[in-house]
């Protein structure tokens, strides 16, 4: 599959982060691609700092604003909108996230050879200075993540055209037309469930050819597993088995 391609990056109030993320994404090796920046009703400069990058950045850029909150609804509002208007292959990214640098070129590469929808992989942003055991924990957590969502029982029913892999909703890329035949991300709020398994689940009952990128990386910011520690971030990803008391906890900042 080749086509327009159109990156969505969902942001409440990452005035902070977000600059980092666009300067990452303007560093690809391959810029031949529209950004759309979803402003989830934030209540800082997030969508100033857009702005202000719009002015010199090497592609198009499209700032939307989403007032359901949750990150589900900001993606499905821009994956709409760069379908709308002739997107043909579809990517997200994070606003504190750190695209690696051939990220959009092995999004073509794979979407070339045949695959529908593809799962890539997090790693810890550098730029973190992630500790020793940082930088073992959260691949660990994504093995047993990965692991888990294999074998679970809710992700073998027949329904399923392929096997599930394990999918982060900062780094994964499908085509407009299995986006929106499969009904795209769920608009429920953060708390309520993982819209990257949901839409992972939704795609994978209409195509065979959902698969796992390891080479598509993206550099995943820690700040949710040193807010909460290895335990709560783990119950949280298996299906919000930690839930924090106050609602603005959710969004660790």
């Amino acid at each position: 599959m080749t086509g327009p391609l159109w990156v969505v990056v969902p942001a409440y109030d990452e005035e902070a982060s977000i600059g980092a993320t666009l300067a990452a994404l303007a560093a690809q090796d391959d810029t031949d691609f529209t950004l759309v920046v979803v402003d989830n009703a934030s209540t800082d400069g997030t969508a100033d700092a857009v702005r202000r990058f719009a002015r010199t950045a090497p592609f198009p850029v499209h700032l939307l604003h989403e007032p359901q909150p949750g990150p589900g609804s900001a993606v499905d509002t821009g994956f709409r909108h760069a379908a709308a208007h002739g997107a043909a292959l579809l990517a997200r990214t994070d606003a504190d996230c750190l695209p690696a640098p051939d990220w959009t070129a092995v999004a073509r590469a794979e979407f070339a050879r045949g695959a529908e929808m593809l799962c890539g992989r997090s790693v810890p942003r550098a730029d973190e200075s992630p500790s020793f055991a940082e930088r073992r924990l959260l691949p660990a957590l994504v093995r047993v993540a990965a692991l888990y969502g294999r074998y679970r029982r809710a992700h073998r029913d027949p329904r399923y055209r392929t096997p599930y892999v394990l999918c982060h909703g900062h780094n994964l890329a499908l085509t407009a037309d299995l986006y929106l035949r499969c009904g795209g991300a769920p608009r429920s709020p953060l708390r309520e469930s993982s819209d990257d398994v949901e839409l992972l689940n939704r795609a994978r009952e209409h195509s065979d050819r959902v698969v796992r990128a390891e080479h598509l990386v993206v550099r995943n910011s820690l700040r949710r597993v040193r807010a909460w520690g290895a335990r709560r971030t783990l119950l949280w990803y298996w299906d919000r088995r930690y839930l924090p008391a106050d609602e603005h906890e959710v969004h660790v900042r």
